[in-house]
C-alpha cells in the first residue's frame, strides 16, 4: 500500500513553466493609462524554478529615462486540482489581488487573467523561441474590451 504522506512529484505543466527561467533584457512600451504616462522602457528579468519544480517565481525592475520606474514579484504554478496555472503577482503599488491570476497556454502562449474591484487585466506570455519571449500585459473594466498597459520582447542574456 502506498504511503498516503509522500510528496506529489512537479507534472509535466509545472515544468513547462521553466521555458522562462533565466536572465533576461526586456525592451518594452508602457501604453498611456489612468496610472501612467506612456513611453519606452527597458526592463531585467531574474526567474528561476524553486521548490521542488512546482513554481516558477520571478522578479523584474523596469526602468523609464535612467530611474527604476516599477518593480514586480510574481510567482507561476500549477493547480493540478482545478487544471490551470496561477499567478500570484505583487508590485510597488503594493495592491495585493483578491484572488491569482488563472489561465492556461494556447497554443505558444500562456494566458492568466484576474479580476479585482479596480478591474481585470489579462498576462499574456507568448514563447518565440529558446532565447526570445513576448509578454503584454491588458487592462479592461469589464473583461471584454482589452487595452495594453504594457508590452515588451524579452531576450535572454547568456
Amino acid at each position: 500500500m502506498a504511503d498516503h504522506l509522500d510528496a506529489p512529484s512537479p507534472l509535466e505543466e509545472h515544468r513547462r513553466l521553466a521555458v522562462f527561467a533565466g536572465e533576461w533584457s526586456g525592451e518594452e512600451v508602457v501604453h498611456p493609462s489612468r496610472w501612467t504616462a506612456g513611453g519606452p522602457a527597458t526592463s531585467h528579468v531574474s526567474a528561476r524554478v524553486a521548490l521542488n519544480g512546482f513554481y516558477l517565481i520571478q522578479d523584474s525592475v523596469q526602468t523609464r529615462e535612467g530611474k527604476e520606474s516599477f518593480a514586480t514579484h510574481g510567482v507561476f504554478t500549477y493547480d493540478r486540482e482545478e487544471r490551470t496555472y496561477k499567478l500570484f503577482w505583487h508590485d510597488l503599488l503594493g495592491y495585493y489581488p483578491p484572488s491569482p491570476a488563472s489561465g492556461a497556454w494556447i497554443n505558444k502562449s500562456l494566458i492568466l487573467v484576474r479580476g479585482s474591484l479596480r478591474g481585470n487585466a489579462r498576462h499574456v506570455y507568448e514563447v518565440v523561441d529558446d532565447n526570445t519571449y513576448n509578454m503584454k500585459i491588458q487592462f479592461s473594466p469589464d473583461a471584454e474590451g482589452w487595452a495594453d498597459v504594457l508590452t515588451g520582447v524579452y531576450r535572454r542574456i547568456h
